[in-house]
């Protein structure tokens, strides 16, 4: 095979960058070193929420249901406060391809300036989402659980928020390792705390779906702490970060902010689609909404490599820009795209031919079993597309790249997912509802267009050096 011909993004225009081209392997390589820590951290992070729905889904339906509605509020307004932090691992990797290691430390403290405000609106929403729920007509019992583990895990959003930030900067250094440690020490002691506090076991109280929200809020807790005991490390003295104490410095926070909140707004309007989706599939009923959980908890396990190879390449494509070596950039985006291509074929087949013993880990209810089934066969085909957008969207933020792609997600979630979905849920235009099966048609037909838009994004961005440069000054 040769590896020096082109891919569908890495084309004849290498010629015109600056750098030396690289072959698929020579380009994957330093993703692979990178990314599987990372892959290993998703996974343990994924693990916390399985064993939520899990321990949840065998402890009652409703429990489940609670638990999943949940983190439909949770989940999107995390990311979202979270995702301005995410630009620290591209704003880190740009500074420490171009040898500029003393600004990172000034980057560091103005992000963590910017955590602490994240984590004040955070446990605001969280004590009020009660009212959120009362306003939808769900089952009282399920948004009473609802309700009672998102005030459980609000007591752990200050230390997670710092965390995340401290996480970013860390990978956009190059060390994707000690959070993988972190995540990994972190999951036994997550186990154990479910275990006794949804069934009462070891003295503890016998608190169902509820007690997931209290155990996760002591793990976030042990996650800051451990993270904090890195903080003498070389990777960490070597940006000056302890050197100084700063306040918040507008400019800079400015900088972060332009960089850092349409990647949050962009997760946000993803995670929050499935937030509103999970509303409506909850008014369809417990077994409904068991079922769609199940589905979704299905689709972030498949989706955990692609999203974690993405936010490699977003590191290593940072690195290459800061570096000047944007030949290498576009070959590193080119062979990620084919990588996430095969991936997503494979694990197609698996979820189809295994759908019925997955399926079997959450439930044990004939009914929910019976219709989860049928949805991961639609998870068979949204994976595939899906996984492609996520790398695609990562090499974006290599380049920095973050605004077109959120009005993208805007336009393709907001506009056609949430509207074919609801349409074809409903039986609008025609005289079969497909219910919750017919949410998922329209999540994956709104997706194909994100994942066709950011594809020419990024072919049009990695072929010219002009548009780079002028993504990249954004530095302070």
């Amino acid at each position: 095979m040769n590896t020096d011909q082109p891919t569908p993004i890495a084309n004849s225009a290498n010629s015109a960058l600056p750098g030396k081209k690289l072959g698929f392997r020579e380009s994957l390589a330093p993703l692979f070193t990178l990314g599987w820590p990372m892959v290993l951290t998703q996974f343990f992070i994924m693990g916390t929420g399985f064993l939520d729905t899990a321990m949840a889904g065998h402890y009652s339906a409703a429990d489940l249901a609670g638990v999943s509605l949940g983190g439909n509020v949770l989940w999107p307004a995390f990311m979202l406060l979270t995702g301005v932090t995410m630009a620290l691992a591209p704003i880190t990797s740009h500074l420490r391809g171009a040898g500029k290691m003393s600004d990172i430390g000034h980057q560091i403290r103005q992000g963590l300036w910017l955590s602490l405000g994240a984590s004040l609106l955070m446990i605001l929403l969280l004590h009020n989402a009660g009212g959120i729920y009362q306003l939808t007509g769900i089952e009282p019992v399920i948004a009473d659980i609802a309700s009672d583990y998102l005030y459980a895990i609000s007591w752990g959003v200050p230390p997670i928020i710092i965390y995340v930030a401290l996480r970013h900067t860390l990978e956009g250094l190059g060390q994707t390792r000690p959070p993988m440690l972190i995540a990994g020490s972190v999951l036994p002691l997550n186990a154990f705390l479910n275990y006794s506090l949804v069934y009462g076991k070891f003295g503890f109280p016998e608190m169902g779906g509820v007690g997931c929200g209290w155990a996760t809020a002591i793990v976030f807790w042990l996650q800051l702490l451990l993270m904090l005991l890195l903080l003498p490390k070389p990777y960490f003295k070597a940006t000056g970060f302890l050197k100084v104490f700063e306040f918040p410095i507008l400019a800079t926070c400015k900088d972060i902010l332009k960089l850092g909140t349409p990647i949050g707004i962009a997760i946000f309007l993803e995670m929050a689609l499935f937030g509103v989706i999970g509303f409506l599939v909850a008014r369809l009923g417990v077994v409904d909404m068991a079922a769609h959980s199940i589905a979704g908890n299905l689709n972030w396990m498949t989706y955990v490599i692609p999203m974690s190879i993405g936010s490699a390449a977003s590191i290593r494509i940072g690195f290459l820009v800061g570096s000047g070596d944007l030949a290498a950039a576009r070959s590193t985006a080119g062979a990620i795209f084919k990588f996430s291509i095969a991936y997503a074929l494979v694990m197609s087949i698996v979820l189809v031919g295994l759908r019925y013993q997955l399926v079997g880990i959450f439930t044990d209810d004939p009914q929910v079993i019976a219709l989860a089934v049928v949805l991961v066969l639609f998870i068979a085909v949204y994976q595939t597309i899906d996984d492609a957008q996520a790398v695609i969207i990562g090499a974006l933020r290599g380049y920095k790249d973050t605004t077109i792609p959120m009005i993208f997600g805007l336009i393709g979630y907001w506009f056609l997912a949430l509207p074919i979905g609801y349409v074809l849920a409903e039986g609008l235009l025609t005289d079969m509802p497909l219910g919750v099966y017919g949410y998922w048609a329209g999540i994956a037909s709104g997706m194909f267009i994100v994942a066709i838009c950011v594809g020419i994004r990024l072919r049009h961005i990695s072929a010219h050096k002009e548009k780079i440069l002028l993504l990249s000054d954004t530095e302070s």
